[in-house]
């Protein structure tokens, strides 16, 4: 990435992006399904489906189909995200504090900017919807990674590991704004009964205790404690993956192990899953969306995730290169990092769940600030592929003059048999 010398790109990085982009490419498949299901005469099945509860009403879980993604399912997939980021903090990029606050910069920038052009929009426009500046502060770590897999093979592994470790930056913060910004009437009776579970549950790992029987029922108990106590469910997963051990001496980690067993279901099936019950908006038509892009929700959605990201990431790498000692990898250039600022406006995932935590009262407006994140994160996907395809051109061209000039003299290989180049 950046800094006094080369980020070296470990093996576990390759692993996750692989798997990050299997992930990306089926959470696209499902927020299609959704928008297709709720844009055609299949649209009224699909929002009854939506709206069935499911749950013991004794419990206060008799939660709609569509709050069970959010507030269950997801649950796993920001389970896996706190055992990510432990790892990266105990064992990864982000252990040092010279690294760790470069990307941490760069990320506060990416969500900081956003937010601002939301909150100006909406003032600008006298709006009341303030509630919604976090929607475009997030970046979907799968979705964006998947696109930068299949626009080429030759960008250089420094914009891959700097994508992933703004990600999982990005990802932190925007469960502490989560937790901070969007809890609702704090009991704290049930948050306090919430640590029971979770100091057994942390005892059990800690002692090597790997048995689904032990671990399982003590995770559940965990979540309908928060849940119950008004901060958002999610937050549960985050705090169980946190009192992991990461390290594991000459075998496999705990960490390791979950996060192996874990992370195909969060991937392959609770991500999924949410995006298919979360982005099923109805357009109503051509009519629909200009309506829709009238409103400064939607517009403020847009804009940041379009411009707000791009503009808060680039410019704070800018100002970091500028004023300390940080500087680009040398095997990264300006315009690599301009793509993976605008890569970072594909938000989707936690957008739209922010998207229902802010307007949960209000179903026009969350409508409208999803529609806002479906075309702002679709935008951004199309521009940075755009740009990182140039940028993958311009690689691949060089490994293949690297390839010729193998032993680096300047002059390809073909020419020292004696053969003279064109002109010579």
């Amino acid at each position: 990435m950046f800094g006094r010398g080369s980020w070296p790109e470990a093996g576990r990085v390759a692993d996750i992006l692989r798997k990050e982009t299997i992930g990306g490419m089926l959470v696209l498949l499902a927020a299609l399904a959704a928008v297709v299901a709720a844009n055609t005469p299949a649209q009224d099945r699909y929002h009854r489906l939506m709206a069935t509860e499911v749950g013991p009403a004794s419990l206060h879980l008799d939660l709609t189909v569509a709050q069970w993604a959010a507030d269950g399912l997801l649950a796993l997939f920001f389970f896996v995200v706190g055992l990510e980021l432990k790892r990266e903090f105990i064992a990864g990029d982000l252990r040092d504090p010279a690294r760790a606050v470069l990307p941490v910069l760069a990320a506060v920038g990416g969500m900081v900017v956003p937010a601002l052009v939301f909150l100006a929009v909406n003032t600008a426009a006298g709006s009341g919807a303030l509630r919604g500046w976090a929607i475009p502060t997030a970046t979907d770590i799968a979705f964006a990674v998947a696109v930068l897999a299949v626009v080429g093979t030759h960008l250089p592994s420094a914009l891959r590991t700097f994508l992933l470790t703004l990600a999982v930056v990005d990802d932190l913060l925007a469960i502490v704004v989560i937790a901070v910004f969007y809890a609702s009437d704090l009991h704290l009776g049930a948050l306090g009964l919430a640590l029971i579970p979770l100091t057994a549950f942390a005892v059990a790992v800690r002692r090597g205790v790997r048995s689904w029987w032990v671990l399982v029922p003590l995770a559940v108990c965990t979540w309908a404690f928060v849940h119950s106590s008004g901060i958002h469910a999610t937050v549960a997963g985050v705090l169980l993956g946190f009192t992991v051990p990461v390290l594991g001496g000459e075998h496999r980690s705990t960490a390791e192990h979950l996060e192996h067993r874990l992370r195909p279901l969060s991937a392959g099936v609770a991500v999924p899953v949410f995006a298919f019950c979360a982005a099923g908006v109805t357009f109503g038509g051509l009519s629909g969306i200009r309506g829709a892009l009238t409103d400064p929700v939607t517009l403020g959605v847009l804009l940041g995730l379009l411009v707000g990201k791009a503009v808060g990431i680039v410019s704070a790498t800018a100002a970091l290169a500028r004023f300390t000692r940080a500087s680009l990898d040398d095997g990264l250039r300006w315009p690599d990092v301009i793509g993976i600022g605008i890569l970072g406006g594909v938000g989707f995932t936690v957008s739209l769940l922010i998207s229902e935590l802010a307007y949960p009262d209000d179903a026009h407006t969350a409508e409208h600030a999803k529609i806002g994140v479906l075309l702002g994160s679709v935008a951004a996907a199309l521009i940075a592929a755009t740009v990182l395809r140039m940028r993958e051109r311009g690689y691949r061209e060089l490994a293949r003059i690297e390839q010729i000039d193998a032993d680096g003299d300047g002059v390809p290989d073909v020419y020292q048999r004696g053969d003279r180049p064109p002109g010579g």
